[in-house]
């Protein structure tokens, strides 16, 4: 009983782990952000990136939503330009299970070891001096991917926002 009571709690634990975005933020300490107002995309860093541009979109939209929550408009003239980068990798997480006795698995009375992949990916966010042409700040945000359509808006939504939470720092 106890051993199902663990093996519960590891689940969980292992699932919340799973659905949270874990972001980081670096930046420029002599830039002045107070004086940045508006913004545009850097097109030759988003072409780059090298993801579908469906998801393209999704960012771009998501980024958008968020930076008018800040205070800050899209503009011909800007006082800085947005990139973004991304990166995806497998997780790999492999689980030991060691015992004998009666069960109602296939490996009855011996350990077993369950292999899982999941996709992750990283959303770097680059926000550069539009004057200067100096990166000044950087976001990062890491966690698993999905391919249903139906959670992508979401997942791409939270990636973003809990990125750019963290702009302007302070």
């Amino acid at each position: 009983m106890k051993t199902l009571k663990l093996l519960s709690i590891l689940f969980i634990a292992t699932l919340a782990s799973c659905s949270s975005v874990r972001v980081n933020a670096d930046y420029d300490k002599k830039a002045t952000f107070t004086n940045y107002k508006t913004y545009a995309y850097l097109k030759s860093g988003i072409d780059k990136a090298e993801i579908s541009d469906l998801d393209k979109k999704r960012i771009l939209y998501s980024i958008e939503e968020v930076m008018a929550t800040k205070g800050f408009t899209k503009s011909e003239n800007p006082d800085v330009l947005i990139s973004i980068f991304t990166k995806e990798r497998e997780r790999v997480d492999i689980y030991q299970n060691y015992g004998f006795g009666w069960g109602w698995n296939p490996w009855w009375g011996m350990g077993h070891t369950n292999v899982t992949t999941t996709p992750e990916g990283t959303l770097f966010i680059d926000i550069i001096d539009a004057k200067t042409k100096e990166l000044v700040w950087q976001g990062e945000g890491s966690g698993y991917l999905t391919k249903n359509t139906d959670k992508k808006d979401a997942r791409i939504k939270e990636f973003v926002s809990k990125i750019l939470e963290q702009y302007p720092p302070k």
